[in-house]
């Protein structure tokens, strides 16, 4: 499997983790872990890009709690008709991109964005697309969060991600964000351990 591949799979998803089925769900821990973290280092009118956006829960939440300036990426082009129905404030204000973020992150300036964040999203970018997370420290001015399921095996110093396929299907790519981002001159500056996920904050150097 190659990373195109792998973006094939996401442009089609259904059933779970499409979505329908995350905005089903709707906002959750996350969405108001992000909203704090946001409110203590950002400004209402900061913009704010989401990597893997779907229908939107997460940009809703913050949208709901006076974020104004809001943007996402997303490959599955139904994800937009769900945000129109589930959250169409959302879809009238915020500013989206229907595309694989490999193909759409080097249309942005340095530093476009004040907040740049990614909620299980890189942790499927595939080993062949790594060059996105030079990209991604490229395009943020202040903040970076990622909120990832790290696992919980020893890299012994290995550069290479382990992966796991989530229900036989789709690969999931454990990393070491601190390092990954530290190492492309990014502070971290908080982590925090979630349920299942670990949510690191990031800030440029100032």
């Amino acid at each position: 499997m190659d990373s195109n591949d792998v973006r094939r799979q996401w442009e089609a998803r259904s059933g779970e983790y499409s979505p329908e089925y995350y905005a089903y769900y709707g906002p959750n821990d996350t969405s108001d872990a992000l909203r704090c973290i946001f409110e203590q280092f950002l400004e209402p009118n900061a913009s704010v890009l989401e990597l893997g956006c779907s229908s939107g829960r997460h940009l809703s939440h913050l949208s709901v709690h006076g974020f104004e300036n809001l943007a996402g990426i997303e490959v599955n082009p139904d994800a937009f008709d769900v945000m129109a129905e589930t959250y169409p404030d959302l879809a009238a204000e915020g500013e989206f991109y229907l595309d694989a973020i490999e193909d759409v992150v080097t249309d942005f300036d340095d530093g476009e964005f004040d907040a740049v964040y990614s909620v299980e999203t890189l942790q499927h970018l595939h080993p062949d697309a790594e060059w996105v997370f030079d990209e991604l420290a490229r395009i943020t001015s202040d903040l970076l969060v990622t909120v990832e399921n790290e696992g919980d095996v020893d890299r012994d110093g290995s550069t290479e991600p382990d992966v796991n396929y989530v229900n036989d299907d789709f690969p999931l790519y454990y990393r070491d964000w601190n390092t990954i981002f530290t190492d492309r001159g990014l502070v971290e500056v908080d982590a925090r351990e979630g349920q299942r996920d670990t949510i690191r904050t990031f800030r440029t150097a100032q």
